[in-house]
């Protein structure tokens, strides 16, 4: 892959639309935060930590995931994690992020949802004073949990909802199928929220089919297995329904073989609406930028798809269509002034 491209990647303004905020909790932090909070873990370094992040399969890394995030207590702590985070990418061009958090996760261990809620939208409110960086809040609804508990918990997003924008839904998808969620994400519509949802990370297109036709999702996160349905594929080409696809994400739980086998490039030749982002990046070792130069390299991406993955995640994202219009000039001139004279 040619410096050009590696160069174009690192400049071009871009937003991230799958991004789990536990899951930038860096091993450093998680270490600091137990011992601020005096929470016992069983790693006593940050070496121990890394070694903890060698997962088979999905369900692998959602039980160190969950563990992780047992060090998240006060607000201070969701207001640095999402600093940390933010801080991070800005570096990589980042101007805009749609980020998913997982209050029932929080919830259930005895934190208030408002105090998860105040740390991660105080760090969000200063990078945009800042930084620069706009945001919208996607509250996910954990598959593995109970309808019941999914509507206690809209039930608690519906008092904030000048700061929760959509509703998504997360965690362990195989034995948790859409139509679980159904009426909750009606009932979340019906409130305002918009809606998208994890589907076809391991579960069939049936899922991805499913999340739009029973939970009226606007966008699919992941959506890998859309494209062995060509039908489907088909539907989500002509709707230009955005999927946000997460390549190391998918090498890591072993979702893919290698990085050729990423579905990135099918997906630009099949006119779909996709996506690179970087879903958990410190338990997969990547971010945005990280990810976007795996798959140039592995894909051999031409700069054009690079330009249009970078123009996507705007169009795929919920700004204005004005505030889009002004991203994508942004990455316009930046093209412009990488073109050589």
């Amino acid at each position: 892959m040619t410096s050009n491209v590696h160069q174009l990647i690192d400049t071009l303004p871009k937003a991230e639309l799958h991004l789990h905020i536990e899951g930038t909790l860096e091993p450093e932090m998680m270490l600091a935060l137990a011992k601020r909070n005096k929470i016992t873990l069983p790693y006593d370094t940050v070496e121990d930590v890394r070694a903890a992040y060698q997962f088979d399969n999905l369900q692998d890394f959602l039980d160190v995931y969950y563990l992780g995030m047992s060090v998240l207590i006060e607000e201070r702590d969701f207001h640095d994690l999402t600093w940390a985070y933010l801080t991070k990418v800005h570096a990589d061009g980042l101007t805009h992020a749609e980020i998913f958090f997982d209050p029932q996760a929080h919830m259930e261990r005895g934190i208030a949802f408002e105090t998860v809620l105040a740390g991660i939208t105080s760090a969000l409110e200063q990078a945009h004073r800042e930084l620069g960086i706009s945001s919208k809040l996607i509250m996910c609804f954990l598959r593995h949990l109970s309808e019941e508990e999914a509507f206690d918990t809209l039930a608690c997003a519906c008092k904030h909802k000048d700061h929760i924008f959509a509703v998504g839904l997360d965690s362990s998808e195989q034995g948790h199928p859409p139509e679980k969620f159904e009426r909750v994400f009606a009932e979340a519509r019906k409130e305002g929220f918009v809606a998208v949802a994890h589907a076809g990370e391991e579960g069939p297109p049936e899922n991805v089919a499913n999340s739009l036709d029973l939970l009226g999702v606007s966008r699919v996160d992941h959506g890998n297995s859309a494209l062995k349905d060509a039908a489907l594929t088909q539907r989500l080409a002509q709707q230009q329904t955005p999927l946000t696809m997460c390549p190391i994400s998918n090498l890591r739980l072993k979702g893919i073989p290698d990085l050729s086998a990423a579905p990135v490039k099918k997906a630009l030749e099949a006119n779909l609406l996709v996506t690179v982002n970087s879903d958990d990046p410190s338990y997969f070792g990547g971010y945005l930028n990280d990810n976007y130069r795996a798959v140039a390299d592995a894909l051999t991406l031409t700069e054009p798809q690079i330009v249009t993955l970078a123009r996507n995640s705007f169009k795929a994202s919920f700004l204005e269509d004005s505030e889009k219009q002004t991203q994508l000039d942004r990455i316009d001139a930046q093209v412009a002034r990488l073109r050589p004279a």
